[in-house]
């Protein structure tokens, strides 16, 4: 049956044969021939099937299972699977820790195993000091070794071969005495052999470097833990490091106390060059507190070298074990022998007792100064250059401006003016000792009585003018500045606490200054005019402007009570001109 409804053909099918339509009824019926086709054939082919694929799925034609019931086999298998990955963490964290642990028990030893190698015989001071066998001016070991014998030689030798013990020692003296030239001597001799040493500097952390080098300890810097926690080298003050080290120079002091039965020997020279701040003050502590243990307990003998006494002041609060080695300049006899023996040898010069007198003399028995004496062919001429040297240094850090000096350098001038007061008091002990001590046959004075040597003891060695340091305090009114003179090598503090020159050419030179003509009124001059300055910057001005122009002040004066007694009143008058005053 076939239904025409809107211009569109509806075919009912009701049985299998097929329709014939001809042309002219659908034209007749204006039903389009190609449309008509295309529903006829789909009517008699009917409906059009796929093609195949050729790789067919499988088609799950069940309903998916209800979320809440889960089989147990499913459940099986994520359990295997959780409890696989937890092992697999598990290994390997095991793995990476074992790994850890074994490497810091390799670096601990590693660390202990350098530091033991820091003592073994051969030290680079001994590198540096004795090139190829031989001293820095060319003399070979053995003979620097005898060109000046100290007293005190015997005494350091016993203390870095471990022969002294129970103690931690400070030498003490002026610079060029010749401390640490006695040190490497003593090391010399047993190779360096559980010896360290090192220069101290005002810097903390480089003593901590220097520190580190001597012991051959790298404060875990070479640590490669440090890459897993993305951290710096080194997360701590200096100090710290320096107990660090301490510390594992302690482990292996012990281990070498139980092998050889000696204790190490740390050597710490220049300790006067540290700060006497806070941090300075803190580090001397620290490593007070380590030699007292150490001397306690023979674990490690600390040497410590200074110039200058306030280390030594220090050191004094808190020493229990401590001894000082006061190291002085060498005698008369000593210098004469050293310095005859020396010129005999290289020069081939027999050399006068008169000339070996003079140059004594003039130069004291200062080890530094006697070392450059000997190696010049005129020694006078070296003498003479020493003396000026000295004087120059003396008057550069403490010469004196007079009355005329501006107020802006008072505190410089004070500094100075202590200095010369100082020098002065030291010359006019020296002119009083001179009197009492001066024998017929031997003349220290020139023409005009102005002495010109050093007063000697019986055994004819020069003996330096000294004050306690109390006394000199008093002298100069202050009490802070010799410390100062004492690092800049004007002044020295011995080890029994007197003040005197630091070396006989110091002596000199205070001696030729406060000697010249009208040094007395000039350093005078010099101290009114600092009087005078600090007395104009504590008075103060008081104007009363009022009474500029005839103006008046009428103050009134009340009882206990409040009731008025009396008034005062102030006026100025006028002065008297210049001319009425010379008419009186």
């Amino acid at each position: 049956m076939v239904v025409v409804r809107s211009g569109i053909l509806r075919l009912y099918h009701f049985r299998p044969k097929p329709i014939l339509f001809s042309s002219q009824w659908l034209l007749q019926h204006q039903i389009p021939v190609q449309r008509f086709s295309v529903i006829s054939k789909t009517y008699l082919q009917g409906p059009t099937q796929p093609s195949p694929d050729p790789n067919p799925l499988p088609v799950d034609n069940e309903l998916p299972p209800d979320s809440t019931s889960i089989p147990k086999g499913a459940w099986k298998g994520t359990a295997f699977k959780m409890a696989e990955s937890a092992l697999t963490t598990l290994a390997s964290i095991t793995i990476l820790g074992l790994i850890g642990y074994s490497y810091t028990l390799y670096y601990k030893r590693m660390v202990l195993a350098k530091m033991e190698n820091a003592f073994t015989p051969g030290d680079p001071v001994l590198d540096l000091a004795y090139s190829r066998g031989a001293s820095p001016d060319g003399e070979s070991a053995s003979d620097h070794q005898h060109w000046v014998q100290r007293p005190e030689q015997s005494v350091i030798d016993a203390i870095i071969a471990g022969r002294l013990q129970e103690h931690y020692y400070l030498l003490i003296g002026e610079k060029g005495v010749g401390k640490s030239s006695m040190l490497i001597d003593a090391m010399r001799k047993i190779d360096g052999e559980g010896v360290a040493m090192f220069e101290a500097h005002a810097d903390l952390e480089i003593f901590r470097v220097r520190l580190g080098k001597s012991l051959d300890f790298e404060y875990h810097e070479d640590n490669i833990g440090s890459l897993f926690s993305i951290r710096g080298p080194r997360d701590a003050s200096a100090i710290l490091d320096i107990e660090r080290a301490f510390n594992k120079l302690e482990k292996v002091a012990l281990k070498r106390r139980k092998a050889v039965g000696r204790p190490l020997i740390l050597i710490i020279n220049s300790v006067h060059l540290l700060r006497d701040d806070e941090d300075g003050r803190d580090l001397i502590e620290l490593i007070q507190q380590r030699a007292e243990q150490w001397a306690a307990s023979n674990l490690v003998t600390v040497v410590m070298n200074s110039d200058d006494y306030w280390v030594y002041e220090r050191l004094k609060n808190y020493a229990t074990r401590l001894k000082v080695l006061p190291v002085l300049d060498l005698t008369k006899d000593a210098a004469l022998s050293a310095l005859k023996s020396y010129r005999l040898r290289y020069f081939n010069e027999n050399t006068s007792k008169s000339m070996l007198e003079e140059v004594y003399s003039r130069v004291g028995g200062r080890v530094s100064f006697l070392s450059r004496v000997a190696k010049e062919k005129n020694m006078l001429q070296v003498c003479q250059y020493i003396e000026e040297a000295e004087k120059t240094w003396f008057l550069n850090k403490c010469w004196i401006l007079g009355s005329e000096m501006d107020d802006d350098v008072m505190d410089q001038q004070k500094f100075a003016s202590a200095a010369m007061v100082l020098a002065k008091a030291l010359v006019e002990q020296e002119a009083e000792q001179h009197l009492d001590h001066q024998s017929d046959d031997e003349q220290d004075t020139d023409s005009t009585g102005v002495i010109t040597k050093s007063v000697k003891d019986s055994k004819g060695n020069y003996v330096l003018p000294s004050l306690p340091l109390h006394k000199a305090r008093e002298v100069m009114t202050r009490a802070d500045f010799i410390q100062a003179y004492d690092h800049d090598n004007i002044f020295t503090i011995s080890a029994d606490g007197r003040v005197r020159a630091d070396s006989v050419p110091m002596m000199t030179a205070f001696r030729s200054v406060c000697n010249e003509p009208g040094f007395a009124k000039f350093l005078e001059d010099t101290l009114d005019r600092i009087s005078d300055i600090e007395s104009l910057g504590r008075t103060r001005e008081l104007t009363i402007k009022d009474l500029w122009k005839g103006g008046k002040y009428k103050l009134m004066v009340a009882t206990g009570k409040g009731y008025p007694s009396h008034s005062i009143e102030m006026e100025t008058l006028p002065g008297k001109d210049d001319d009425e005053d010379e008419d009186d």
